[in-house]
């Protein structure tokens, strides 16, 4: 991999800095757009189905969804509430401590879940003109940017 670039010494990143921003906001707009609609085909929001794809990934008391979902305890339990309705997740007491409830993914949650992350075309598509080697490179270089 290349070194980086160097900031120029007014502190303003150079022009290569800002084209990446740039790509990168546009990336990530088009992948909320095409999330957003995946969502409705499944008649999800988008915020059920972040929820939902993050309780795939392992049971979690309200109070981490809403920190992972960047909004108020209280939002969470509406959305939960209108998932359990639909039988995509329930409430189970935290093993680990009685008092608290964790929301887990049911396994029809899952496969909705599943059936909505295959359905995402932004991303697919691009990728699949990529070589595995470049797709290694972008895959390393977006951990090394979260670090």
């Amino acid at each position: 991999m290349a070194s980086p670039t160097p900031t120029p010494p007014n502190n303003r990143p150079d022009a290569l800095t800002l084209e990446v921003v740039e790509l990168i906001g546009e990336v990530v707009a088009r992948f909320h757009e095409d999330y957003e609609e995946a969502a409705a085909e499944h008649t999800l929001t988008g915020a059920q189905a972040r929820l939902l794809s993050l309780l795939c990934l392992e049971p979690l008391p309200m109070r981490r969804l809403a920190q992972r979902l960047k909004c108020e305890p209280s939002n969470v339990t509406g959305i939960v509430d209108r998932l359990e309705a639909r039988g995509l997740v329930e409430r189970q007491s935290d093993p680990a401590d009685r008092r608290v409830k964790v929301a887990v993914a049911t396994e029809e949650g899952r496969r909705v879940a599943r059936s909505l992350r295959e359905s995402l075309r932004f991303a697919r598509e691009p990728l699949a003109g990529l070589s595995e080697g470049e797709r290694v490179a972008l895959r390393d270089a977006l951990r090394g940017m979260l670090g």
